[in-house]
């Protein structure tokens, strides 16, 4: 069966902890993880609570998989109402966390309400407490950590902590465990802060014991991961230069967004993509990478370990910045880098480290840095607003600074922590966020992967790669090529990876299996471990009822049809250089057969047809 069977709800307002059994039925419609924390949450919160109130609740959750010996079985989910969006959140994180949670004996923890002071959870199995965190509150993720290790004096604990950029209200602030790896998007950081939870420490002994088929599970384990290893993405290129493998890629395609996205190439990629932190440097020899790093039971291997050259600006006079730590992975680099106009690596490893450091999502950080660039190149913003910085595209001590201020919230960097649709608006520029429904970009340009753009727009969390991540068939050709800048056949497509990639989210799994892996290599695995007949055709059926579902919420939330669009520049100002020269976002074309596939209105909105479809939640 492998859900453990048991959730944890937490009322932070009174402090009461208790145990409640997991609800199966739910668990057999939405399978876990995403899905199945979702259920919950539509149906304990009203769509329209205030984000960063007691009411609205913070759900983290794990799959069926976590904690199993299935590649990339470590992953977790952190499910509320989103600060930076309204709609509903789910930010999915790797590392060891969810599988300790797991071996602790719990699917699941619903934290609601408020503490009246800072708080942290400790669980050791069955022994779940509410301790104190006066001493953790007002410091990093890093710090906390290190004080939270010497309280418990074990060293197999696992730590997710918000750092100070979630206390000070940062929008984008993210949830980090095991130091480098983050729940990252959507601003669920600053929920958590929001209810003066700093940490959940975990220390599970129990291990995974009800496989439902252990032999089964075994040989469809064995089968998955010879898979992976033979395939070139997941057993050469990732391993090998991570997800940076994709920066020159992306830029040779002309797709990679530049300078608050008024670009589609550029010319500093080579300086800053997966090749580049191979090489060595001319001050001490070394590499910016260390080494690759893996999750729990992954054999991908794609994480980064890197360092900052020592002579560097950013670090000199700085010695604690001398460390190995969570080096560049491509989302970061290219919103530090190209959006910002800045080739200067060692100044995006440390902005990378400090976005680690105190818990801030770095896409929507250098997306909305970039954005102010533009503002200060305009003369919108000016050295008064910014306290003397010249806020320049391509400066790497601009960006360094922004950091530093956004993680502590001081001065402008107060401003920089609203996000850019919010920072856009208060400065007289709305049209320059780069934006859907209040969530910052990716790094794939929707002129050069056509795709790309319509994911973008109908994405239940707002612009998001990892909704529907049609790059793998557009640039990669997984599991069939398409034209990236043809937008016919593209609604299928879309609406195909969409149902895929919320089954692979509510398994367990990491969506970077999906480069070698269909669903017939996914579904027998959760078939082995669950009871229940999980066919391919359940799980693409469990995807899009978890799709509609979100939808759902959003639409009661007040998040309509008029939200799936994509700012003017990327549908009126065509690209400038490169395969998608004068090209825009076919967006008109796509999204009214995307609706049809979907069984929604002409106008976006869920039909009761639909609704009844797929028994959604009243």
């Amino acid at each position: 069966m492998s859900w453990t069977r048991k959730i944890l709800r937490i009322n932070l307002s009174n402090g009461n902890i208790a145990e409640e059994p997991l609800n199966m039925e739910w668990a057999n419609d939405y399978l876990g993880q995403r899905g199945l924390a979702t259920r919950y949450l539509v149906d304990e919160i009203d769509p329209h609570c205030d984000a960063l109130g007691p009411d609205n609740k913070l759900i983290m959750t794990t799959g069926p998989l976590t904690g199993t010996t299935a590649s990339t079985g470590g992953r977790y989910s952190v499910v509320c109402k989103s600060p930076l969006t309204g709609t509903v959140a789910c930010s999915n994180s790797g590392g060891f966390f969810g599988a300790e949670l797991k071996f602790a004996g719990w699917d699941m923890i619903i934290f609601e309400g408020k503490a009246a002071s800072p708080v942290y959870l400790h669980i050791e199995n069955e022994a779940v407490k509410l301790m104190p965190a006066d001493d953790l509150w007002g410091q990093s993720v890093w710090a906390a950590d290190h004080l939270l290790r010497q309280k418990h004096l074990d060293p197999q604990i696992r730590i997710a902590c918000v750092g100070r950029s979630a206390e000070q209200g940062c929008l984008y602030s993210a949830i980090v465990n095991d130091l480098h790896r983050a729940a990252g998007r959507s601003g669920v950081g600053t929920v958590m802060a929001s209810k003066n939870l700093k940490a959940v420490v975990v220390r599970g002994t129990n291990g995974i014991s009800n496989i439902s088929d252990p032999k089964r599970f075994m040989q469809t384990v064995r089968d998955g991961k010879k898979v992976l290893a033979e395939n070139a993405v997941t057993g050469q290129g990732l391993p090998a230069y991570g997800t940076q493998v994709l920066m020159n890629v992306i830029n040779e395609v002309g797709a990679l967004p530049t300078r608050n996205m008024r670009e589609i190439q550029f010319e500093g990629a080579s300086n800053v993509g997966g090749e580049a932190m191979h090489e060595p440097r001319k001050s001490d020899g070394k590499a910016n990478l260390t080494t690759n790093g893996a999750c729990y039971a992954c054999t991908i291997a794609c994480g980064r370990i890197s360092t900052v050259d020592r002579t560097h600006f950013s670090v000199k006079d700085k010695p604690e910045y001398w460390i190995n730590s969570g080096g560049l992975e491509y989302e970061a680099a290219w919103a530090l880098g190209p959006d910002t106009g800045i080739d200067d690596i060692d100044a995006l490893t440390y902005v990378n480290f400090l976005c680690n450091e105190d818990g801030m999502d770095p896409i929507s950080f250098g997306s909305t840095v970039a954005a102010a660039m533009e503002m200060f190149e305009d003369g919108n913003i000016t050295t008064e607003h910014t306290g003397g910085m010249e806020l320049k595209f391509g400066s790497a001590e601009a960006l360094c600074w922004a950091a530093e201020v956004t993680a502590k919230g001081e001065g402008f960097g107060v401003d920089l922590g609203l996000g850019s649709k919010r920072l856009c608006e208060k400065y007289g520029r709305p049209e320059l966020s780069m934006t859907v429904k209040g969530q910052e970009f990716p790094a794939y340009d929707p002129r050069g992967i056509q795709g790309m753009g319509l994911a973008y727009a109908t994405s239940n969390r707002g612009a998001c790669h990892l909704r529907g991540y049609t790059v793998a068939s557009e640039i990669l050709g997984i599991p069939e090529k398409t034209d990236p800048l043809e937008s016919e056949g593209k609604a299928g497509l879309v609406k195909a990876f969409q149902d895929a990639t919320a089954a692979v989210d509510s398994a367990g799994l990491c969506v970077f299996t999906t480069f070698a892996w269909t669903m017939d290599d996914i579904a027998p695995q959760v078939d082995a471990a669950c009871e229940g007949d999980w066919s391919t055709e359940r799980m693409m059926e469990v995807g899009e009822r978890i799709w509609n579902m979100e939808r759902d919420f959003n639409q009661k939330a007040g998040i309509t049809g008029a939200d799936d669009t994509l700012p003017t520049r990327l549908l009126k100002e065509g690209g400038g250089t490169g395969p998608a020269k004068g090209r825009v976002s076919e967006l008109d074309k796509m999204l009214p057969e995307y609706y049809q596939l979907r069984g929604y209105s002409a106008d976006g909105s869920m039909t009761e047809e639909t609704r009844q479809k797929w028994s959604l939640p009243a």
